[in-house]
Order: C-alpha cells, then structure tokens, then sequence
C-alpha cells in the first residue's frame, strides 16, 4: 500500500511539472523573474499581445514593450520561436511582428551586450497565430 502511495504521489508530482501545466508554467515564470532581477538595473515588460493571445496567421502584428538593459546590457533582440530579429535600442516602443504561420508561437525578448552576448535577462511569451 505504501508503495502504491509513493507511486501516485511521485506520478502527480510528473503531472504537474510537465511543459503546459499551470505548476510548470508558474516556475518558468519565476525563473525568467529571477534571471530580470540578477542582472542590476534590468526590467523587461511585454504589454502586448498577452500571454496565450491569439493573433492572425499571415499578418504582421505590433509587439508593445518596456525595457531597461540594465549593467551590462546594450540593447535586445526580439526572437520568434527560433529566429532573432534585428538589435533594438529604444526602451520602449512597438516592434512590428513577422507574419507568423498556423500554430503556438515562442515571443521573447532578451538583453544583450554590445558584442550580442546573451546577459541572462530575457521575457517570453506564446500566442497562437489563428487560420485566416
């Protein structure tokens, strides 16, 4: 019985901390704070889309945002799932989107320095790019 226990305990405990799931979302998040925080004077803030937004597949959309480099940082790139775009170095502003394909989509922004070395901070968020 006890084994039977263990067993359930440890396969909800799985459950709960797979891609997705509110728990394992919630730690990534705090991760991505923690990594803001460690760098001095860093501060990334995505106003829009929302996390879990859906846009239109095929058509540009404006990505808003705040961000402070911090020490070390120099500017930032915008990456769509594996594709980094062009440096930027307004701290605030509107980054026009690629059209994006049909699907789940990876958003982030990460500081860099001035030879495009990642400094740790970086924010992330997912849409879902719908059919026309």
């Amino acid at each position: 019985m006890l084994i039977r226990t263990i067993v359930a305990l440890a396969l909800v405990g799985f459950i709960l901390t797979l891609p997705g799931s509110t728990f394992a979302y919630a730690e990534d998040e705090k991760a991505e704070l923690a990594s803001i925080a460690a760098v001095e004077g860093a501060s990334i803030k995505i106003i829009s889309p929302a996390d879990g937004a859906h846009l239109k597949a095929g058509m540009e959309s404006p990505l808003a945002y705040e961000v402070k480099p911090g020490k070390g940082g120099d500017h930032f790139h915008v990456w769509v799932d594996d594709d980094k775009g062009p440096g930027i170095h307004e701290t605030k502003g509107t980054y026009t989107l690629p059209k994006l394909t049909p699907g789940k989509h990876n958003i982030s922004i990460r500081i860099v320095a001035k030879d495009h070395a990642v400094t740790g901070p970086r924010r992330s968020i997912s849409v879902i790019a719908d059919p026309k």
